[in-house]
């Protein structure tokens, strides 16, 4: 029987980060992998990078080979060139190159996107399904899926035009003001939200309030075990703070070249509907009425494919990484 020391050692070597590079078409992509198993691919959507995914892939490490990256001109995946209008199935073609590299002997993979990489999840089993096994799409926001295409579509037009002309923090009042409740675009409730969508917003709050939680201030005693515990929590806040910092740096990046065409996007729905047997939609329990949610279950019924429901709202993976990470687990070996 392993001792304890044996068990947690293997316990940190699956969740351990094994980091690498992979040349795409106009783009160098830093990828991250933790675990061993199948291959399950963690696709961040907003301004997010990787580091969204850092509690909820050492959850699934055990059962996966857990892959996370930064998006195309994000963080640390470099454009060849200057920045211009993203598109889905560019995106689509950087995951599929990715499976292809980490695939253990080329098995489909499970793959997750929340919110604008769910779009691009979508993209990716409409255009080569037999790379994947699982797609598990979180609340796509696929304006033209909406009662009222248009009325969405000028709500994130508004949104890049307030950036392109003021800035980040403009954009992100714009967006707060045009899907909060009362403007009903599309015809449903729709929370107010930040330029970057709500996966930003749950991960810049620290920063804005000056960074992260200021370390506990010294009692003057306690033992050795707690002093490290105290010191392992400070160097976690630090991390947590620059992870944030480097996530906030690409809005200008989402806010002018993603949003709208991404949002904008109008998925290949009898490709959709040929592979729905491995499709999943994921909706938020509380998040039921707003527009992402929406979008999603008008998908699911347009290409016949299964629903779930997940915990939280549109940013349930950050809310509780924990139970939303229990909840994909089970929706992954359903």
């Amino acid at each position: 029987m392993p001792t304890t020391d044996a068990t947690t050692a293997a316990a940190t070597a699956a969740t351990a980060v094994r980091t690498g590079r992979l040349e795409a078409p106009g783009a160098t992509l830093h990828y991250e992998v933790r675990g061993r198993g199948p291959l399950l691919v963690m696709m961040p959507g907003g301004s997010a990078d990787a580091g969204i995914y850092d509690t909820l892939a050492a959850e699934l490490a055990d059962r996966w080979t857990v892959a996370a990256f930064d998006p195309r001109g994000y963080s640390r995946s470099t454009l060849h060139g200057p920045a211009g209008e993203q598109l889905p199935g560019a995106h689509s073609e950087d995951i599929a190159r990715l499976i292809e590299l980490l695939s253990p002997g080329g098995a489909p993979a499970a793959v997750f996107g929340s919110s604008s990489s769910a779009i691009v999840a979508l993209e990716l089993l409409s255009r080569r399904p037999g790379l994947v096994g699982r797609v598990v799409a979180h609340e796509p926001p696929l304006v033209e899926l909406l009662p009222d295409p248009a009325a969405g579509r000028a709500v994130f037009a508004a949104v890049r035009e307030s950036f392109l002309r003021d800035g980040v923090e403009a954009a992100m009042a714009t967006m707060a003001a045009g899907l909060a409740p009362e403007g009903g675009a599309g015809g449903g409730r729709y929370e107010a939200a930040t330029g970057a969508d709500e996966e930003s917003r749950a991960a810049t709050g620290p920063v804005e309030d000056g960074g992260a939680t200021a370390p506990p201030e010294e009692s003057g005693g306690g033992s050795e075990a707690e002093a490290k515990g105290k010191a392992g929590a400070e160097v976690d806040a630090v991390a947590e703070a620059a992870t944030v910092r480097r996530m906030m740096a690409n809005l200008p990046v989402f806010l002018e070249h993603v949003l709208c065409s991404f949002s904008g996007h109008a998925p290949d729905l009898d490709a959709l509907r040929a592979a729905a047997p491995k499709l999943v939609v994921g909706v938020g329990r509380d998040s039921r009425a707003l527009l992402p949610a929406v979008a999603a279950e008008r998908l699911a019924q347009r290409v016949g494919s299964a629903t779930a429901e997940f915990p939280g709202g549109h940013v349930g993976l950050t809310e509780d990484p924990v139970a939303f990470g229990a909840r994909l687990r089970e929706v992954l070996l359903g």
